[in-house]
């Protein structure tokens, strides 16, 4: 399979003068490859005849979401709170002493991608082999794919890409014996000089992929050990948020029982000298309950681990899912309130008022192309008047009722709708979702001006 390369971007300087990392601005990446911005893309002002621009022209053009300067609908990211919230996260892997593989499908961007391996992820974790391919194009060099690969295409990329790229690390699961085994004949088919690193994935019954049994996972983990050059045994991988409760409490205590399960099977597989890999990586942890995944063990006898929270949504957050959930974690984990302030949502979406046809309704010109719509509907949070940049909370009554392709359908107080022209700031439920709607997201700062963009490559 042909490789497509980009050169890595070097890494900028982002320690202050104790040495502690710092939040790295995006455009410290200088002429990297992934912040060339197409002009053809919605929510990009409209310039006839030019087609493309770097991210740091954009920026340097001035432009002010609340003047006016962009086509609606747009999406955007507060430069502050990402900048909060990377703070906020770096603060609570070193209160708890464990590393982060942000999972990468939340964006999909090489810019922020690059802005967590700058704040010090160890790396970025992939979801499917087509995303490891984009990262490690981008100069991404450690990927942990969370997920079974057993396409014979995909399969084939794990090992050329090991072979074509020397400074490139891959991480992949497995969960059957089937899979050790297809694996390594794709191995004596594509040799490599270095050895595709696994980890065995457990899993609960009724629940995703993922042994199902301690007993299965060591004839799993003894098949990789037997494949040994080809294919080594790095760690144990799981994922909590499978895991069924009746309730939020039997849920959480349920996964506590699993992250426990994960470290016994990893305790057998030191037992048997199953490990190929110092130190030893265990990894669980989305974004809802990454705080129980800590509780996962240090050392296995002589060997060392490293406990990897993969959170992908921590960067963004929302006003939605994650921010009901967030009361739960505190409640968990109550040694995070020294960590201040919480984390903060970062992505929103905005649109203008195109219509107002009756009474109590007004159309927004942004829709399910534009938006996440699986778990919430957006919600109205700020107004600006047509001519005005004054930015005013958006009334209490105000919901989003329904999103067709291209609009919204605004209700409220009859009394106090916006009026055509207006713009609409709406906050969004899963930010996974609605990244995959759009090819670039412009960065801004707390009085809306356009300091960066980001592109995305779903």
């Amino acid at each position: 399979m042909t490789q497509v390369q980009h050169a890595a971007a070097p890494s900028p300087d982002t320690s202050d003068a104790s040495g502690a990392p710092q939040p790295a601005h995006l455009s410290t990446f200088g002429d990297a490859p992934w912040q060339q911005l197409s002009l053809l893309t919605k929510g990009l002002p409209l310039l006839p005849g030019e087609t493309s621009a770097h991210a740091r022209d954009i920026s340097a053009r001035d432009l002010n979401l609340l003047a006016g300067d962009l086509p609606l609908p747009a999406a955007v990211l507060k430069d502050s709170a990402l900048e909060h919230n990377s703070r906020w996260m770096r603060a609570f892997l070193a209160r708890h002493d464990v590393a982060l593989a942000p999972h990468g499908k939340t964006t999909m961007s090489p810019a922020l991608f690059h802005r967590q391996i700058a704040d010090g992820a160890w790396g970025i974790t992939a979801a499917s082999v087509q995303q490891a391919a984009v990262m490690q194009a981008f100069g991404i060099r450690r990927v942990l794919i969370a997920n079974q690969v057993g396409d014979p295409v995909a399969m084939r990329w794990c090992f050329e890409a090991l072979r074509a790229d020397p400074g490139f690390a891959l991480y992949v699961l497995v969960d059957s014996l089937e899979g050790v085994a297809r694996l390594d004949r794709i191995a004596r088919e594509v040799p490599s000089p270095r050895p595709l690193s696994l980890l065995v994935e457990l899993g609960v019954p009724g629940g995703r992929t993922g042994c199902r049994t301690i007993d299965a996972g060591l004839d799993v983990a003894r098949a990789v050990a037997a494949a040994a050059p080809r294919l080594v045994l790095a760690g144990v991988e799981g994922y909590e948020g499978a895991v069924p409760g009746h309730d939020a409490a039997s849920k959480e205590q349920a996964i506590r029982d699993f992250v426990a399960a994960m470290g016994e099977l990893a305790k057998r597989y030191a037992q048997e000298r199953l490990f190929a890999a110092d130190p030893v990586l265990l990894t669980a942890g989305g974004s809802a309950f990454f705080d129980l995944v800590t509780g996962l063990p240090r050392t296995l006898g002589d060997r060392r681990t490293l406990v990897l929270l993969r959170s992908g949504c921590y960067l963004t957050f929302d006003d939605g899912y994650y921010r009901q959930l967030w009361s739960r974690l505190a409640e968990r984990t109550p040694g995070i309130a020294g960590l201040g302030e919480p984390l903060r949502s970062a992505l929103e979406i905005w649109s203008s008022v195109q219509s107002v046809p009756e009474p109590g309704l007004a159309i927004l010109t942004m829709g399910k192309r534009d938006v996440s719509h699986d778990l919430d509907l957006p919600f109205p949070r700020w107004r600006v008047h047509e001519g005005s940049r004054d930015l005013q909370p958006a009334p209490a009554s105000w919901r989003i009722e329904a999103l067709n392709d291209q609009h919204a359908f605004l209700r409220g107080d009859p009394d106090a709708m916006p009026c055509v022209g207006e713009r609409i700031g709406c906050a969004i439920s899963h930010p996974c979702t609605t990244f995959d709607k759009w090819r670039t997201v412009l960065i801004v700062d707390d009085g809306y001006t356009v300091v960066d963009a980001v592109s995305t490559w779903f």
